[in-house]
């Protein structure tokens, strides 16, 4: 999964960079849903971006859509019901609601566990996805996935930058 992740990273990158600048690029990937901060935190180390700023680069990039997911979903959901597009909303739920055990064993503190975890099928998106379905308190929600994503941006940079690094 890894191997696939870096080339869809690469592949973005390669189509980005040639119109707009790194930063951009980095920021645009760590918006995106299933990509977020991993991606970015790739495609940064690609572009020889420094590790400090692509850190809050990929940051900002990957929590910006979590307060509009936790406050809108549920009613888009609703409103898509009423449309075709009812089995993507039924796709979208199962897979929040499939991530339902993991987090409310523990909430908080496994929502903060969840989106920390620097893999596909984790992260800020489907963290904020699963809060939402589950009805969890906007704060605590928000709380959970900034401290699970600044896990994450660490984890990614110690492994981009650091580990991984020293070795490419």
């Amino acid at each position: 999964m890894a191997i696939q992740m870096e080339h869809i990273v690469t592949s973005l990158v390669n189509f980005f960079s040639q119109t707009i600048p790194g930063e951009l690029t980095v920021f645009l990937l760590s918006l995106m849903p299933v990509i977020e901060l991993r991606g970015g935190i790739l495609a940064a180390k690609l572009l020889h971006l420094e590790m400090l700023p692509a850190f809050f680069i990929c940051f900002v990039g990957t929590i910006l859509p979590t307060p509009f997911i936790l406050l809108f979903i549920n009613k888009i959901f609703d409103w898509m019901r009423n449309t075709r597009l009812v089995k993507l909303v039924n796709r979208m739920e199962e897979k929040g609601r499939s991530k339902f055990d993991k987090i409310n064993r523990y909430k908080t503190l496994g929502l903060l566990i969840f989106v920390a975890i620097p893999l596909p099928g984790t992260g800020a998106w489907t963290g904020s996805l699963a809060a939402a379905l589950m009805k969890m308190d906007f704060k605590s929600a928000m709380i959970s996935v900034v401290g699970g994503t600044l896990v994450a941006d660490v984890i990614m940079c110690l492994l981009s930058y650091g580990l991984l690094g020293l070795v490419v």
